[in-house]
């Protein structure tokens, strides 16, 4: 038997199966088809929010969400070094730079103070990223943002489902990216979305996903459409719509199993030293869409992590380097920015095991492992 706990597994269950197989054996609209309105619709439910627009994966929602607020060439858009690469990525992609400023320790977002200091004539937008599966500062960042009539794009691919104040994560900015990459709270292998309530912002992220067409049955139609814009196809199958309507409907039991999870590691590294859980800030809901703990500065974690490889448990570096750091960063940027709580923070965190179905016995040989470790 394999004793192996991994990172994460995906949950899934026969409505998964009876989605996908509906919409295999329709033998039509693979493409575009009834299942991606109906998981739009469902996240418009879910958000309270207008538009949902879905897409091929996290990182194109996220440059669809850019070039629909017609910030290119010239522009900078400023970002968080302490993040997965593609929230930086995306804004090259849509032709503009990334600036990076640091973050501030308790939420590990984008420091209010530090964007403050950096917006400046040519900044064309903001994105804050919420980390892990809770919230960043959002209110100050989207106050001082729309002080300086900069408009901010969330970051909200971990995030599905958490709150801050009673409102879902992903409506505070203009407009928000999802992911439902296989580790995210709803999966769907690969795919995301843009969210906003602004119809102008929808209708050029409509355009730029498939090809700038404005008419939207091209297979139902004897015309070949009408083309009005530069697009691209980043379009969401209907084969995968169909697997995030079915997780989608179970949103609440995924993000309770993790919780339930999360609530054991906490209470297990409540007694281990120098071991401190990721937490959401006051008035704010976690989702664990990532398990993180930061270790004490004199923790050595490389060996935190060979004990738990030696025990067969999974862990991951969720980010170090930060982005400021790679490679292709630091050869296409004139200077280096100095990001001291980005560099502290990113050398101390660990993210560990996590999904809705870890067992208590599986927790408690995570502790063991990291404590063992530790001592």
């Amino acid at each position: 038997m394999d004793d192996t706990v991994p990172l994460f597994e995906i949950d899934w269950n026969q409505n998964d199966l009876k989605n996908t197989r509906n919409s295999i054996e329709r033998g039509r609209y693979w493409a575009k088809g009834p299942y991606v309105s109906t998981f739009e619709s469902k996240l418009e439910n879910e958000l309270n929010i207008n538009h949902a627009l879905t897409g091929n994966s996290g990182t194109t929602a996220l440059v669809a969400a850019i070039k629909a607020l017609d910030i290119g060439e010239g522009d900078e858009v400023i970002v968080p070094s302490f993040t997965f690469i593609a929230t930086a990525n995306a804004v090259r992609l849509a032709g503009a730079d990334p600036i990076f400023v640091d973050i501030e320790p308790e939420t590990y977002g984008i420091d209010p103070k530090s964007l403050g200091k950096q917006i400046t004539d040519t900044t064309a937008g903001v994105i804050p990223v919420h980390p892990y599966g809770t919230a960043c500062r959002i209110e100050e960042i989207v106050r001082i943002a729309h002080d300086h009539d900069v408009p901010v794009i969330e970051d909200a691919a971990e995030v599905l489902g958490a709150e801050y104040g009673g409102r879902k994560l992903g409506t505070f900015g203009n407009v928000a990216a999802l992911s439902f990459c296989q580790n995210k709270i709803v999966a769907t292998g690969e795919g995301g979305a843009v969210v906003t309530d602004d119809d102008e912002l929808a209708e050029k992220v409509k355009l730029y996903r498939s090809h700038g067409r404005a008419s939207s049955d091209y297979f139902e139609s004897s015309d070949s459409g009408q083309y009005v814009d530069l697009g691209t196809n980043i379009r969401m199958s209907d084969l995968t719509a169909a697997l995030g309507c079915s997780q989608l409907d179970r949103i609440d039991s995924l993000i309770e199993g993790r919780r339930r999870a999360a609530a054991e590691l906490d209470d297990g590294f409540g007694d281990v030293d120098g071991v401190q859980p990721h937490e959401p800030p006051e008035n704010g809901t976690h989702v664990y869409q990532l398990y993180t703990v930061e270790l004490a500065d004199w923790i050595d974690r490389d060996h935190v992590i060979k004990t738990l490889d030696d025990r067969n448990i999974a862990s991951k570096v969720y980010w170090d380097p930060p982005v400021h750091r790679t490679e292709y960063y630091t050869e296409t940027k004139d200077e280096i920015p100095d990001l001291p709580v980005t560099d502290d923070i990113s050398s101390r965190v660990l993210s560990l095991p996590m999904h809705p179905n870890l067992s208590t016995e599986e927790t408690t040989r995570i502790v063991d492992a990291v404590a063992d470790a530790v001592e």
